[in-house]
């Protein structure tokens, strides 16, 4: 699965090492003219850092950085020199904002600007509307490309992951396949014999015992062995408990 983490560091870095490059242009026309008159620069900058994840990604990915519009009614006061910063806690992944800021001028200034980042890869979608409940075969599943920054959880490209799991919503044609698309995996039933691995630093021991609640994936479950003893532990495969200790 092809989750979003991977991208956010090396997002931030090779951000931070682009825009100040921005500095340079003439900030004191924004009196009158907004943000606008720099778009360009913004634009090229974005596209320099677009291909800096080109290389992180790889060739099978493509990715496009986007500047959004500022608000129109915006007016700064002059400004002799400027920096973009990274808000504090935003993401660079989908939609976020870049902020900018005057460090030298008659009035120090603080605005921030849209962004989206774009990153299209190859990911399994739906070949064709799939119904709520609908339990995954390879027939209802096709590669494509599609942006797996334009929504919430990791996407697929391993068939053999999606295989014989059921959506939990409907899902339409050419849509990928995400996380969230899919009801949890039930590995075992209420009452099921399951088996138990405790683990520790450098140790491992094993039993067995019955599972007082169903399991599922990676969520807790109580299961009561022979002697009456009771253990929560963590449902981790089929008929499969693991403690760690």
């Amino acid at each position: 699965m092809f989750n979003r983490p991977r991208l956010l560091l090396g997002t931030a870095r090779w951000l931070v090492a682009l825009l100040p490059g921005l500095c340079c242009a003439p900030w004191a026309q924004a009196q009158s003219q907004g943000l606008e008159p720099w778009r360009q620069a913004l634009q090229q900058t974005a596209e320099q850092a677009a291909s800096q994840l080109n290389r992180e990604f790889g060739a099978s990915a493509r990715v496009m950085v986007e500047l959004g519009q500022a608000d129109p009614r915006l007016r700064l006061a002059p400004c002799q020199r400027a920096e973009p910063y990274l808000l504090p806690g935003m993401k660079l992944w989908g939609r976020s904002r870049i902020g900018l800021r005057c460090v030298e001028g008659t009035s120090r200034w603080n605005v921030s600007l849209p962004l989206t980042v774009h990153v299209f890869a190859p990911a399994l979608v739906a070949a064709g509307p799939l119904d709520n409940g609908t339990t995954l075969s390879a027939e209802h599943l096709r590669l494509a490309e599609v942006d797996i920054a334009a929504d919430q959880g990791g996407v697929f490209t391993d068939m053999a992951a999606l295989l014989g799991r059921s959506l939990a919503r409907p899902v339409q044609a050419g849509e990928a396949l995400r996380s969230g698309s899919l009801k949890q995996r039930q590995w075992f039933a209420a009452g099921t014999q399951v088996k138990v691995t405790a683990r520790g630093a450098g140790f491992a021991i094993a039993g067995e015992g019955q599972a007082l609640g169903q399991g599922l994936d990676g969520q807790d479950v109580r299961v009561r062995f022979e002697n009456g003893r009771t253990v929560t532990g963590r449902a981790v495969g089929e008929r499969e408990v693991e403690v760690l200790l």
